[in-house]
């Protein structure tokens, strides 16, 4: 977990450019509306932008409150779509909706923190709301895109919590400095005792959003209708898989997958 890295994908297609450029739209949306800077030069020296335990915990629980969002949408418009055409998924289902419920675990680890009063309640409906609906057609529209546009999203997730975490090292948030990580998060998690503090909780989460980016950018690099999910096959030791033991922050090639025995069709 320690070794999770910030990184950025190059766009190569008109696709991943609009995927892209709507993370930053939804991002500088988001940013504006939890009046949050990516930029630790200004969060540092403008002091409405910095953050302390409550702003962090608000952007965290709209954060995720929206990121539990995709993986749903993506396993239901397959689920239904294999049920229509009679046919196996080749493996993508699962894996869409575990990690739906992975970041519903995380949204419930910072409820615990906070419970969130009546106009972010009202923020997040509508949000929730527009947000599947325009992620719900465009799934059905391009898949690939949808994939990248998480992909992207989830490398910003990366530096939220890196941030969040260095904020933590340099001892601007004391209530979490010395808070043992809510009783949810050390059962769903399994943090161990001496490791379960609310740092040792963002790193894990932090290390979860690393791998979310890997997966999706993994899927926008297939064939939608046609390859197998990489992360649901046995492979050797160094191959994908749904641990923390090899993670690419840029995901894996379709090429490259094929190279090593790819293409189970599950």
């Amino acid at each position: 977990m320690e070794a999770i890295k910030i990184s950025h994908r190059t766009c190569t297609t008109w696709s991943d450019y609009f995927a892209l450029s709507a993370v930053r739209l939804l991002r500088w949306s988001f940013d504006l509306a939890t009046g949050y800077k990516h930029s630790s030069a200004v969060s540092n020296t403008v002091k409405k932008y910095e953050m302390s335990e409550e702003k962090w915990l608000t952007r965290l629980i709209f954060l995720e409150s929206i990121a539990g969002v995709p993986g749903m949408v993506g396993g239901m418009v397959r689920h239904l779509h294999s049920l229509r055409v009679l046919r196996k998924d080749n493996g993508w289902i699962a894996t869409l909706l575990e990690e739906s419920q992975n970041e519903r675990m995380h949204l419930l680890t910072f409820l615990a923190f906070r419970t969130p009063g009546v106009w972010m309640r009202v923020m997040l409906l509508g949000a929730q709301g527009v947000f599947f609906n325009i992620f719900f057609l465009s799934y059905l529209l391009s898949p690939r895109t949808c994939h990248r546009f998480i992909g992207y999203l989830e490398e910003e997730a990366v530096i939220t919590y890196t941030r969040a975490i260095s904020d933590l090292e340099a001892g601007k948030l004391p209530r979490w400095s010395s808070m043992r990580a809510p009783q949810i998060a050390r059962d769903y998690f399994r943090l161990p005792a001496g490791a379960d503090m609310v740092k040792d909780l963002l790193m894990v989460i932090r290390a979860d959003e690393a791998k979310h980016r890997e997966v999706n950018h993994t899927l926008a690099n297939l064939e939608q209708k046609v390859d197998g999910n990489p992360f649901v096959a046995r492979w050797p030791k160094g191959g994908p898989g749904k641990g923390l033991e090899c993670v690419r922050e840029m995901g894996w090639e379709r090429e490259e997958l094929r190279s090593r025995w790819f293409f189970l069709y599950l």
